[in-house]
């Protein structure tokens, strides 16, 4: 009986990351739905932030009460930062993609962000490009094998593939739906879909340089989605001015600002930082691309999207892309974690941007309840 607890106990933080990522499938359905439904993108994400918000300063007020640290305009400028390329730009751009193009494709270009991440990291000298050793040519062949697969997913359809015997099609329109998926439309999704994944990659920077000033983590995050809920409820705004987008009645629309600020951006963050804390960020980044799969899965079950070759052949090699990059980021994690005391310290000397490149690869899991 013992060692039946055991193994469950051992299970527990898999069986967790595993409805973290049905948690967020649901999070894609319910948008996806409720802009169907005619709500604005960007009213959609406004109130999502806010919710966020609203769950996680409490959080932050009263688990971190006696535990923060000074707060400072550096900071506060920082918040202001992570609040736009972490939360309202992304969401804008990421969610906007989801309307104009699939839940399927914006989930499968959700994971070149790693690769983007990277390529950012080297251009502003965050990081070495080592091809010396095999974790550097990891990162850069896994990059280039998800670029690849980025293009195939975009560019080639080729055979449709039915996975279903019959369809549940939650869309009020479905026939309308489709006539707007005009070549432009579609064309305009792959733009800010690759535009959201920079500016995630960017936030991801960005973070990292705050976690070192700021490491309170409940109070940072709360700090990042007031910011990025006061910047979306501006500029929806400025930008809908038709004030019926903001009446939430007893609907599709209150089920996924609510479901998708709380417990996308609240309780599945708890879940995560608990997992990372138990196994480290690698083992909860594993499991983004199942993700993945569920969407596709449920997008053709519930919202009539179909499923192509040339998707499923992207998909597998922007997955594959992913756990090449990782592969490589944790052999060289290993390899700082296994230097003597004083080696760290002279490694930290000549090149302060290892520390950064180890806490971004925190961050890569610790707000995916941005997604």
């Amino acid at each position: 009986m013992k060692g039946m607890a055991n193994v469950l106990s051992g299970l527990k933080p898999v069986i967790l990351m595993v409805l973290v990522q049905v948690a967020f499938t649901a999070v894609n359905v319910f948008y996806k739905l409720a802009i169907n439904d005619g709500m604005s993108v960007k009213v959609l994400t406004a109130y999502r932030l806010a919710f966020g918000a609203a769950f996680t300063v409490p959080l932050a007020l009263v688990s971190e009460r006696n535990k923060r640290p000074k707060m400072t305009w550096r900071v506060l400028f920082m918040s202001f930062l992570c609040g736009l390329f972490g939360g309202s730009l992304f969401q804008n751009l990421f969610y906007e993609a989801l309307a104009l193009t699939s839940a399927t494709f914006v989930s499968a270009i959700y994971n070149l962000i790693p690769g983007i991440t990277f390529v950012l990291a080297i251009t502003f000298g965050f990081e070495k490009l080592k091809l010396g050793g095999a974790a550097g040519k990891a990162k850069v062949f896994g990059t280039l094998i998800g670029i690849g697969g980025a293009m195939v997913l975009t560019f080639v359809k080729g055979v449709q593939i039915n996975i279903w015997p019959f369809h549940v099609n939650l869309l009020k329109n479905p026939s309308h739906d489709h006539n707007t998926h005009t070549s432009s439309n579609d064309l305009l999704g792959v733009v800010c879909a690759i535009a959201s994944c920079f500016s995630y990659a960017s936030w991801l920077i960005i973070q990292a340089k705050m976690t070192k000033e700021y490491p309170s983590h409940n109070s940072s995050t709360a700090l990042m989605l007031t910011a990025a809920a006061i910047q979306a409820t501006v500029f929806a705004f400025c930008t809908e001015r038709d004030l019926n987008q903001w009446k939430l009645g007893w609907n599709i629309r209150l089920l996924a600002s609510v479901y998708s600020g709380i417990v996308g951006s609240g309780v599945v963050f708890l879940i995560i930082a608990w997992c990372i804390q138990m196994r480290g960020p690698l083992f909860a980044s594993i499991f983004n691309p199942l993700m993945l799969v569920l969407v596709a899965v449920a997008a053709s079950f519930m919202l009539d999207e179909q499923l192509y070759l040339g998707s499923v052949i992207g998909a597998i090699l922007i997955v594959c892309g992913l756990y090449i990059v990782l592969w490589g980021k944790n052999k060289e994690m290993k390899k700082v974690t296994q230097l003597l005391p004083s080696e760290i310290m002279q490694l930290q000397q000549q090149d302060q941007q290892q520390t950064i490149q180890v806490v971004t690869s925190t961050a890569v899991v610790k707000c995916e309840q941005q997604q």
